[in-house]
């Protein structure tokens, strides 16, 4: 059937009138006059407190970014504090190339620095570059050393099942680290995948890198970055159901409707982290918008991850 777009258009609003005014009629012999429509359509919703809402939850926000200006991590903070954001865990992510020792160091002496600064709001994430593996499983004792939990998003130098992280994640595994790393998933109408050149570098992690390291080890414990992001959060669900070790978190700007329905239907309520990755806003309300009940939000937005780091001693509550 040919249809233009200003007939779709119209006739969706009349499709989406008919279902309003059909909730409003179920059970009523005779039907609403011309000129009641208009109150069908627009009802006002009853009172809802949400700031109440927001605040009703303890929250680690467990995907978070520092930078090199001179109001951070203040704005973070700033943030968190107007959303009720317990903790914040950041990183300086290594967005330079080759990535070198030297640089590595230099972005995690930030963290350190910051998470000194505020030690009762920021948990640090480390990053490294498995291409010089002495140095980064050096850097990784630095970094415990100076109390940081875990690896901060991990970048596109390397693959995540690159071998040349192999001995990267075992260290981790035998610290009880959460192995965090940035990846993204791009597909399209008929399969189309994105190609990983030019702006998507080709080391960047895809949902198929994340299964195949956690099949190989299957005791570590990785957290998959930014399904909010705005790649395919369908497919990167569907693709980690049955790979219990990996988790994933809920950053990112996107909002989709049902994203977060989606990911609890298909990985569980115990496998979301909940994140920001400095979309803070959105992020919280993405929870709270989504189908889910009270106990079910307070895993993804707190317990989840401090759960995880309770198992290396690194719980949030001292534990």
């Amino acid at each position: 059937m040919n249809i233009d777009r200003r007939k779709f258009v119209a006739r969706s609003a009349a499709g989406a009138a008919g279902i309003l005014m059909g909730s409003r009629l179920k059970g009523m012999s005779a039907p609403v006059r011309p000129e009641e429509q208009e109150d069908v359509l627009y009802t006002k919703p009853g009172k809802y407190d949400l700031m109440k809402e927001v605040m009703k939850y303890r929250k680690i926000d467990t995907h978070a970014h520092i930078y090199w200006t001179e109001d951070s991590p203040g704005t973070q903070l700033d943030y968190g504090r107007r959303l009720g954001i317990e903790k914040q865990v950041i990183s300086r992510y290594l967005d330079v190339m080759p990535g070198t020792p030297d640089q590595f160091r230099k972005f995690n002496d930030l963290t350190i620095k910051a998470i000194k600064h505020y030690p009762d709001h920021l948990l640090g994430g480390f990053v490294l570059n498995p291409a010089y593996k002495q140095e980064s499983l050096d850097e990784i004792k630095r970094c415990a050393d100076a109390g940081m939990i875990g690896t901060g998003e991990l970048y596109y130098q390397v693959k995540i099942n690159d071998p040349r992280y192999y001995p990267i994640i075992e260290k981790l595994i035998d610290l009880k680290m959460i192995i965090h790393s940035h990846a993204e998933c791009q597909l399209g109408v008929g399969g189309y995948r994105m190609k990983y050149n030019g702006y998507k570098q080709p080391n960047t992690s895809i949902p198929e890198d994340f299964v195949d390291i956690a099949r190989r080890y299957p005791e570590g414990i990785f957290q998959y970055a930014h399904i909010g992001m705005g790649g395919d959060w369908e497919y990167e669900c569907k693709m980690f159901r049955d790979y219990p070790n990996i988790y994933v978190d809920t950053s990112g700007s996107n909002n989709a409707e049902n994203m977060i329905d989606f990911a609890v239907e298909h990985l569980g309520e115990d496998r979301l982290f909940f994140a920001s990755d400095n979309s803070y806003y959105q992020s919280v309300g993405k929870i709270l918008a989504a189908n889910l009940n009270e106990r079910q939000k307070q895993k993804i937005f707190f317990d989840n991850y401090n759960n995880l780091l309770k198992k290396g001693g690194r719980g949030v509550d001292g534990q």
